[in-house]
C-alpha cells in the first residue's frame, strides 16, 4: 500500500495532480482541505492559517496511518495576499500558510516517512530575482522578521508590494527548507528524495483568493482561461502544471542527481541554477534553526 499525504489538492493544479493520483492502484490519499473537500478522497480538516488545526490535522493523518508509513508528502498549498494581514497566531499570513505551517507538517511527519520517500515542496520562480518576475523578490530570508514584518526597517510601505514580496520570500524558505532536509543525515540514511517543484507562472488558480484586489483576481482568473492560456508562451496551464507534479510524485520524472529544484517553463521540465540567496548554507541553516524556534521544537 502506497500513502500518500498532500495539502493544496482540492483546486487548481493540485486538483489535476490529485485526480492522476486517484487512479494509482493500492493507494491511500490523505488530504488536508480547509474548506472544499474533493469526493472520493479521504479528506480531513486543516487550516494552515493555525497552528493548532495544523498540529490536530497532523494527529489525525498518523492516527489512520497506525504503524504504516508515508510513502509521497506533497505540500502544495499557498496563497498570495496583500501585506499587512495576520493569522490567529499573530504570525503574517503569506509566510505562516506557505512556509511555516509546512514546515510544522514536516517536522511532525519526518519520523512517520518511509524509506525512499518522495517529499515534495511547491516553490516559485519568484523566489529568484534572476526570473525578473512582476513580484518584486526577495530582500532576505530572515523568518523571524517574516514571521512579524513590523520589525523590518526596509518593509514596502505599498501593502500590494508587501505582499508581493511577503509571497516570494515565502517561496526562498521553502527553497532552503528543501536544501537543508535534502542535505540532512536522516535524508541520506534514509535515502528520501526530496524537490522543490515551481510549477511556474500558472493562472487561474486559487492562489489569489486571499487578496483584497479584485483587479489582480479578475486577471489571474481571465489569463487562466482555456482560450487565452495558449497565447501566453511563457505561462503554463493548470494541466501540465497539474500532471507535472503528479508524475514526480509518482517517481516518474529522472532527477539528476544532487539536484533539488525542478521548474516547468514552456511546459517543459527544467532545472534551474538555484538563486544566490537560496545557495547560502548560512541562510539555509538559520531558516530551519529559526524556523523551528517560531514553533516551539528544537
Amino acid at each position: 500500500m502506497t500513502t500518500i499525504v498532500m495539502t493544496g489538492g482540492s483546486s487548481g493544479f493540485g486538483e489535476i495532480a490529485l485526480r492522476k493520483l486517484k487512479k494509482l492502484d493500492n493507494t491511500q490519499i490523505f488530504l488536508g482541505a480547509h474548506s472544499k473537500y474533493p469526493k472520493d478522497v479521504e479528506t480531513i480538516p486543516l487550516d494552515l492559517s493555525s497552528m493548532e488545526s495544523v498540529n490536530s490535522f497532523a494527529s489525525e493523518v498518523i492516527t489512520r496511518i497506525g504503524i504504516g508509513k508515508i510513502d509521497v508528502l506533497i505540500f502544495n498549498a499557498g496563497l498570495q495576499t496583500q501585506g499587512g494581514t495576520k493569522t490567529p497566531n499573530g504570525i503574517e499570513t503569506t509566510f505562516a500558510v506557505n512556509h511555516l505551517s509546512h514546515y510544522l507538517l514536516l517536522r511532525l511527519f519526518m519520523p512517520k516517512l518511509a524509506n525512499s520517500a518522495r517529499i515534495i515542496l511547491t516553490t516559485s520562480g519568484t523566489y529568484d530575482p534572476a526570473e525578473k518576475t512582476i513580484i518584486p523578490p526577495p530582500l532576505h530570508a530572515n523568518a523571524k522578521i517574516l514571521a512579524y514584518p513590523e520589525f523590518d526597517k526596509n518593509l514596502d510601505k505599498d501593502p500590494v508590494i508587501a505582499g508581493g514580496r511577503a509571497y516570494s520570500s515565502s517561496k526562498l524558505c521553502i527553497m532552503l527548507t528543501v536544501r537543508y532536509l535534502a542535505k540532512s543525515q536522516e535524508a541520506i540514511n534514509n535515502k528520501w528524495i526530496v524537490t522543490a517543484y515551481d510549477p511556474g507562472a500558472t493562472p487561474g488558480t486559487n492562489l489569489v483568493r486571499n487578496n483584497q484586489n479584485p483587479f489582480i483576481k479578475f486577471l489571474w482568473k481571465f489569463l487562466g482561461s482555456p482560450m487565452v492560456i495558449p497565447l501566453l508562451p511563457k505561462m503554463n496551464s493548470q494541466k501540465s502544471s497539474g500532471e507535472t507534479l503528479a508524475d514526480l510524485a509518482m517517481g516518474n520524472i529522472e532527477i539528476p542527481d544532487n539536484c533539488v529544484y525542478i521548474a516547468l517553463r514552456k511546459w517543459k521540465i527544467t532545472y534551474p541554477k538555484l538563486s544566490e540567496l537560496a545557495q547560502r548554507n548560512d541562510l539555509m541553516e538559520a531558516m530551519w534553526n529559526d524556523s523551528a524556534s517560531l514553533i516551539g521544537l528544537t
